[in-house]
């Protein structure tokens, strides 16, 4: 500091006092533009224009305005707050539908096979395998390249729904294949039976190990409806192998096959609706847009169940049709819980507001506020 300019010019102060010099204050805005060149201060504290320095000073003032809008936690300036996932929907959604209808079929193909319905056993097992081969190329064609998909199986990972997804579907797969070989062939029975129990018992974990593989996102939509997910994606599976049943086996065979829709359609419908009461705004993605066709596969799916147990007794033409509806309404559903989820993540609003209910939820417990 010069010796010969006074302390009280200076913003550096030698005692204990922080506070600036009046005309030293930042004003809010001040930032936005620098002064033009030529208007520049005279010795005498005017402007070159002739305007004193406390009018120039009281102007900028009244017109000040914030540079940067006002922070609302709300809305996070209405950016994403989450990456976007890279997922391509016909890849991952299609994966999710063909995956559910394989590991159910298995089952059904299973339970068919114990109570001695050949036909429909065989279409199960057919159905199966062509279901979780379109699976595999749905996932491999998603990751880019096979060597992605084999470089997962080289840990056991009990954490990761990835990692324990990989080895259900390298466990399931070759059974699978085997049981439906065996059932077209006829040959070998005993090794086809073994591989059809096999096929069986591992397909429910295929047909529910995706509802915890996106739950364990931070999708929003995903991640808060981790408690109905499996329920809902189990029914969706059920109805789908159910309405498979009934396209491809005669009406004399085709029981379990209805049973399994309605089954499967009334626990899909009581998980989604559950589900869309309990997020709250954080199921509106489910309402609009492409999420919509979650609620239409609902409606196909109830429609598919209700002609199968009533005119798909008697009529082989009626029980195409609601296999078909079936079919189409599982996977309407999988295609609209993805949409869904991916326009959750998008809107920043269904991230940063559960947060706030929580926090306030956390504080109202803290301070022992009654809910």
């Amino acid at each position: 500091m010069s010796e010969d300019r006074p302390a009280d010019q200076t913003d550096v102060r030698m005692d204990d006092d922080l506070a600036l010099r009046p005309d030293r204050e930042a004003t809010v805005g001040s930032a936005g533009g620098r002064e033009p060149r030529g208007d520049r201060r005279r010795g005498d504290g005017r402007r070159g224009d002739g305007r004193r320095e406390d009018r120039w000073r009281g102007e900028r003032r009244r017109g000040d305005r914030a540079m940067v809008p006002e922070a609302d936690f709300r809305s996070y300036y209405g950016l994403p707050v989450l990456n976007e996932p890279t997922w391509h929907d016909y890849d991952i959604a299609g994966y999710l539908f063909l995956g559910g209808l394989a590991g159910a079929s298995s089952i059904l193909a299973a339970a068919a096979g114990v109570t001695g319905r050949p036909r429909l056993a065989r279409a199960g097992k057919v159905g199966a395998l062509c279901a979780i081969g379109g699976s595999f190329y749905a996932l491999i064609h998603d990751l880019g390249k096979p060597s992605r998909f084999v470089n997962m199986l080289r840990v056991f990972k009990v954490t990761s729904p990835m990692s324990v997804g990989t080895w259900i579907l390298s466990a399931y797969g070759p059974q699978a294949g085997l049981a439906a070989v065996t059932a077209v062939t006829g040959r070998f029975p005993r090794l086809g039976r073994a591989a059809s129990a096999g096929a069986g018992l591992t397909g429910a974990a295929v047909a529910t190990y995706t509802a915890v593989l996106v739950a364990d996102t931070a999708v929003p939509l995903w991640h808060d409806g981790h408690r109905e997910l499996p329920l809902l994606f189990a029914g969706s599976a059920m109805a789908a192998a159910g309405g498979l049943g009934l396209l491809a086996a005669p009406l004399a065979e085709a029981g379990p096959a209805r049973g399994t829709a309605l089954l499967g359609t009334a626990l899909e419908t009581a998980a989604y609706l559950r589900m869309e009461r309990r997020l709250g705004p954080v199921a509106e993605p489910l309402r609009r847009g492409k999420g919509r066709l979650a609620r239409l596969g609902e409606g196909l799916s109830a429609a598919g169940a209700l002609l199968g147990a009533t005119a798909g007794r008697r009529s082989r033409a009626a029980a195409v049709a609601a296999g078909a509806a079936l079919l189409a309404g599982s996977a309407c559903t999988r295609f609209g819980v993805f949409h869904a989820g991916i326009a959750s993540a998008n809107d920043p609003a269904y991230t940063v507001e559960p947060q706030r209910a929580r926090l306030a939820a956390r504080e109202r417990q803290r301070n022992g506020v009654p809910e």
